[in-house]
């Protein structure tokens, strides 16, 4: 009884990342991260590319089953290993430790901070439209406010993981709010008999084969975030059953929610109106009542944030376990010793963040790392195709039919493939931003590192570790 107890307190006070994630907060981190600025600022991307307003009904509805595909195959790798980190961790059992570590290096030094950095001017944008309408935000001021709100996030997510999941889940309530606001009108309007823009809706297309991958790129980067919801499998309460649910739950709701709200856009605005709007949610709202348009805004605003903490609470957990597992600095690896918070993982890319915020506009910037991304992804699914294969006895407790992973494979890699012929420019850039990492791998992960160096990297890792005050988790989570 004595030694229970003693076990029982060592173990609560042992430094390790708690199972804090319920199901409600994990579907609200899940909806929280994908619901962005995406849907209420650019759905203009689907219907200029695919050519009209039915033919891009149909890709948001199937950009939403893709999306449910690959997140379901995600789901599986997420239950088959245990550990948390996403894509990184299921590309190193899968394809092994140099495609991982690709991964990682793209992440870390362009695409997660480039996307960062736009989320928080995104905000910082309509969050000052607002106070200062009808005057123009000065670019300084949009700045500022960014990087205020980007460091309060990461103050919130190294200050309490419990705290950070509940901002989380109820922005993740006020991205529905927004969602409703415009959906509800809509409907009405739609009830009214307001049917003239929806007459010859697959009229006039000119989708052509080379525009298939700016239809995806532009429909799925609405839906992006899922890959998002098992990077922090350690932390999930029974994960074996929230991580399916969570796929099944987050990504219903938001594929109907999507296909409402842009039914609610072509009821009430004209096709012409949609791609001249650079915010299609505010501009459907001032069409409806000013006080509308104002509480969008604000929505929107918000929604931003939303989106900026969650996916900075996951990102954390994928730098973390990547230095855990030998292939990022160790540093990253540890955890406060009072707030058991990944506390260096959760700081890294902030210095990379803030210099992208004062590069200017960013939005063209994300265009080079569609490419990267989405081949990762599909590379992470197709090493779950091969990882049955090569371990056919493996006990899978969550195993998808074979027509899921491989669907969702080729339609991505295919993607790809097809945007070196539509945009070869950004897919070149992409492409050499994860070849930068090659020679980082082979001189410092794949062979033995001088002593001389090991000796000056100890000693500032230990300096670093009693500045920040953390260390090694000493109780494993997988």
């Amino acid at each position: 009884m004595n030694d229970c107890y003693h076990k029982e307190k060592k173990k609560d006070e042992a430094v390790y990342l708690r199972r804090k994630i319920t199901l409600l907060r994990s579907v609200g981190i899940t909806i929280g991260t994908i619901i962005g600025s995406g849907i209420f600022i650019s759905p203009k991307g689907v219907l200029k590319n695919s050519g009209n307003v039915g033919l891009s009904l149909i890709m948001w509805l199937l950009c939403g089953i893709l999306s449910m595909f690959g997140a379901l195959s995600f789901a599986e790798l997420g239950i088959t290993f245990t550990k948390s980190g996403g894509n990184y961790i299921y590309l190193k059992e899968t394809l092994g430790p140099l495609v991982a570590f690709l991964y990682i290096w793209a992440e870390s030094i362009s695409t997660g901070p480039a996307n960062g950095a736009v989320i928080v001017l995104a905000f910082a944008h309509y969050f000052l439209e607002y106070f200062l309408k009808p005057c123009v935000a000065p670019p300084l001021a949009v700045k500022f406010i960014a990087l205020l709100a980007y460091y309060i996030s990461v103050a919130l997510n190294c200050w309490s993981i419990s705290w950070s999941a509940r901002l989380i889940t109820f922005l993740s309530f006020t991205k529905l709010m927004a969602l409703t606001l415009v959906i509800v009108p809509g409907m009405v309007f739609l009830s009214k008999g307001h049917f003239e823009n929806f007459h010859d809706a697959f009229d006039s297309s000119n989708l052509a084969l080379d525009k298939l991958p700016l239809v995806f790129f532009a429909g799925m980067f609405s839906y992006s975030g899922w890959t998002l919801s098992v990077n922090f499998r350690e932390e999930l309460v029974n994960p074996r059953r929230t991580i399916p649910l969570t796929v099944v739950l987050s990504l219903s709701i938001i594929t109907i929610g999507y296909l409402l709200t842009n039914i609610s856009y072509y009821t009430v605005l004209t096709v012409d109106e949609i791609l001249n709007s650079d915010a299609v949610a505010v501009t459907f709202a001032e069409r409806i009542s000013s006080w509308l348009s104002s509480v969008i805004q604000l929505l929107v605003a918000l929604s931003c944030i939303g989106t900026l903490n969650g996916g900075l609470f996951s990102s954390a957990r994928t730098t973390f376990v990547a230095s855990r597992e030998r292939q990022w600095p160790l540093l990253f690896s540890m955890i406060h010793i009072r707030r058991h918070t990944p506390l260096p993982a959760v700081l890294f890319k902030a210095p990379l963040v803030t210099f992208m915020v004062f590069q200017g506009d960013l939005y063209s910037l994300l265009n080079f790392f569609s490419f990267s991304r989405w081949l990762f992804i599909g590379l992470a699914i197709a090493g779950l195709i091969i990882h049955r294969y090569r371990h056919p006895d493996l006990p899978r407790p969550f195993k998808l039919p074979l027509f899921i992973p491989v669907i969702f494979t080729i339609i991505c890699l295919s993607s790809v493939a097809m945007s070196l012929y539509s945009a070869p420019r950004n897919c070149a850039i992409g492409f050499l931003i994860i070849l930068t990492g090659m020679p980082v791998y082979y001189l410092l992960i794949y062979r033995p590192i001088p002593a001389s160096v090991t000796t000056l990297y100890s000693y500032l890792t230990i300096k670093l570790q009693t500045l920040l005050e953390v260390v090694l988790q000493e109780i494993h989570t997988y």
